[in-house]
Parts: C-alpha cells; sequence; structure tokens
C-alpha cells in the first residue's frame, strides 16, 4: 500500500492557483483511477480528505490535507500512523517555484527547498527520505512580484495548458514508480 499526497490550499479561493498544483495533480490521478467527480471522504480528526484507489494492483490512498499548505505535516502525520507507513511508500506532490513551468523533478531530497509545506511535513513525521513529485511552477512574472503573491496567483490561460501536459507527465511517472521503482521513473523524467 501506498500513500500519496498532493499538497495545495484548502477552498474555493485557493482553486487552480499555483501552490495548488500538488491539489491539481491528484484530482487528476482521482478522476483517472475512480472516475468523474470521485467521491472524496473527509476525516475531521486527520484534518484531510482522502480516497483509495488501485494501480497497476497497489492500493493506493491520495490524501488531500486540509489544513493550509503551511501546516500540511499535521495530516501526514495522521495518515502515516494510522497506516504506519514506511517513508518509501509515501509520495508528495506539489509545486516548485525554483522549476520551470511545465517541468517535473523526481527525487528523494534531503531539505525542504524552502517549501513550507514540505518542511511541515518532514517535522511531523520526524523523516524526510520520502519520494517528491516537483511541479515546476516559475516563469518570468515569479521573479518580478512578490513570492506570497505569486503562487497564490491563478493559472492563465497559456499557463494551464503548460501544466495540463506536466500533471500528465506527473500521473504517468507515479504509474512507473509503482510499477517498476522510483529509480525509474527519475532516470524517464528527471
Amino acid at each position: 500500500m501506498k500513500l500519496i499526497i498532493g499538497l495545495g490550499n484548502p477552498g474555493n479561493k485557493y482553486q487552480n492557483t499555483k501552490h495548488n498544483a500538488g491539489f491539481i495533480a491528484i484530482d487528476f490521478l482521482a478522476e483517472k483511477y475512480s472516475g468523474k467527480n470521485p467521491k472524496w471522504n473527509d476525516s475531521q480528526k486527520g484534518k484531510l480528505q482522502y480516497l483509495r484507489i488501485e494501480i497497476n494492483g497497489e492500493t493506493i490512498e491520495l490524501i488531500k490535507p486540509q489544513t493550509f499548505m503551511n501546516n500540511s505535516g499535521f495530516s501526514i502525520q495522521y495518515a502515516q500512523k494510522k497506516h504506519n507507513f514506511k517513508p518509501e511508500d509515501i509520495f508528495i506532490i506539489y509545486d516548485d517555484l525554483d522549476i520551470d513551468l511545465g517541468n517535473l523533478k523526481i527525487g528523494f531530497f534531503e531539505s525542504a527547498g524552502g517549501h513550507k509545506g514540505v518542511k511541515s511535513i518532514i517535522q511531523h513525521l520526524g523523516f524526510n527520505n520520502f519520494l517528491r513529485f516537483r511541479i515546476g511552477i516559475q516563469t518570468p512574472l515569479s521573479k518580478k512580484i512578490p513570492v506570497d503573491k505569486y503562487v497564490l496567483s491563478r493559472f492563465s490561460l497559456f499557463e494551464k495548458l503548460k501544466l495540463k501536459k506536466v500533471i500528465h507527465k506527473t500521473t504517468e511517472a507515479i504509474e512507473l514508480a509503482i510499477e517498476k521503482s522510483p529509480t525509474e521513473a527519475m532516470n524517464k523524467y528527471n
């Protein structure tokens, strides 16, 4: 069994914002394996939404923390402890301002790289060797306005087209990591 988390902020105000690339990716994965308008379950105790799917015979629990980005670790810790997931069985999908929009980087990384949601996860779990799928959101505009305003801005029509392609690539990479290995996914998609 694997735990796949998409990071983002809950609520209509944050839908389709750059900081919600993880939510957008996990929603795409949910629809692919559970059909249109999947029925997410709510956990008040864990402050998360979850959905069980199956990929290549492997049971997957999809998670969308409902704590807001900077406190994502609370929800992830709850889900990890509930099923005793090992670090290698945890995949996290999130936006990365250091990667160009449309690009994907996969790997096991040492630090949070300045991402407050990932920092919260590392603090709550007490380990950092989970697999990361970093979706690039950097554009020329990202260097001209404050970071907090940029990450909470919505994707333009042109940016949505690039995002759609990288979401498909992310899904394929996740499928390959599950079917074969994270190493094969990294070799093919990095």
